[in-house]
């Protein structure tokens, strides 16, 4: 009778074990992130806090402390308080104008046509061309002599060249201008946040609405709109978080201009903090977009959570 050996296991690797330890593994995945976050995040707002409580400059490079002598200068500093309000005003200026045109382009986009999937995929342009060449081809369309919103409003006759508005010399227009800039930019966003909540409702729903007699306005504005708000809500935080905190369409197309007319927090901090070299103040400038993010986020969030259903 042949006996055939049984193959002797190899035993098995420390680090396999180790790895096959689900607490173990979970903490080796999330650590890169955790690192990430540290280090291009932590460190450097912890860094920001320190200059904003310091004498800091770049021709006067002492860490001495100074508390929040350099918080009290920007708030009584009347282009701080300027600069403030256009924030605000950029910020939800934009943001409700993106959100209009998003929720038409949706309700578009919800019903058949031929070449529809091409119209999808060409609203999210705005989004895919980088910034700095968009804003080139507006600052062009804003152009005071070669401007084609202008060569248009002239030709159909509903100005005159004498009348023909210069869209980035007036304080007024010059804001509006930056508005439609950053809506233009939301768009695609606020589509994509309208589609995916109004895909989402049931088709039951619209059709009892239907049955009882609800119009079309009747029942995007008091089923439909009610139903997606919390979806809309958390798009409009990501909204305002990204634009109250940007400074490139200011930047690119007015450089804060005419007079500082569409300066906004994060180009001021810009200019003070890096180009004027005062880093304290810059950084001051720049930390007080944190607790007025902080408030409207968490209100929105508990609007959130009572819209639930």
């Amino acid at each position: 009778m042949v006996t055939i050996a049984e193959p002797i296991a190899k035993p098995a690797s420390r680090y396999r074990f180790i790895l096959d330890r689900r607490d173990v593994l979970g903490s080796v995945m999330v650590a890169p992130a955790i690192l990430y976050v540290l280090l291009l995040v932590g460190l450097p707002f912890l860094l920001a806090v320190y200059y904003s409580v310091s004498a800091y400059t770049i021709y006067d490079p002492t860490w001495r402390f100074v508390g929040l002598s350099n918080f009290r200068q920007i708030v009584s500093n009347p282009v701080f308080q300027e600069t403030l309000g256009n924030t605000f005003l950029f910020t939800f200026g934009s943001q409700l104008l993106g959100l209009v045109l998003g929720k038409f382009g949706a309700l578009l986009l919800m019903r058949p046509f031929p070449g529809r999937k091409i119209v999808r995929a060409l609203i999210i342009l705005p989004w895919a061309v980088p910034i700095a060449l968009a804003t080139v081809a507006w600052e062009w369309m804003f152009d005071s002599l070669y401007s084609v919103i202008n060569w248009t409003l002239i030709a159909i006759g509903v100005i005159t060249r004498s009348e023909a508005p210069n869209w980035l010399g007036n304080p007024h227009l010059a804001m509006l201008c930056v508005i439609v800039v950053n809506a233009w930019r939301f768009f695609p966003f606020a589509v994509v946040i309208f589609l995916a909540g109004m895909t989402s409702i049931p088709q039951d729903v619209i059709d009892a609405a239907t049955v009882d007699g609800a119009g079309f306005w009747r029942r995007n504005y008091q089923i439909v709109l009610p139903m997606i708000l919390p979806i809309v809500a958390v798009g409009l935080i990501f909204g305002i978080v990204f634009t109250f905190t940007d400074l490139s369409i200011v930047f690119l197309l007015t450089n804060g201009g005419p007079v500082g007319a569409t300066s906004v927090l994060g180009f001021e901090g810009f200019q003070v903090g890096i180009v004027s070299g005062d880093v304290s103040h810059g950084a001051a400038i720049s930390l007080f977009m944190l607790p007025v993010l902080f408030f409207v986020v968490v209100g929105m969030l508990r609007f959130i959570r009572r819209r639930e259903i």
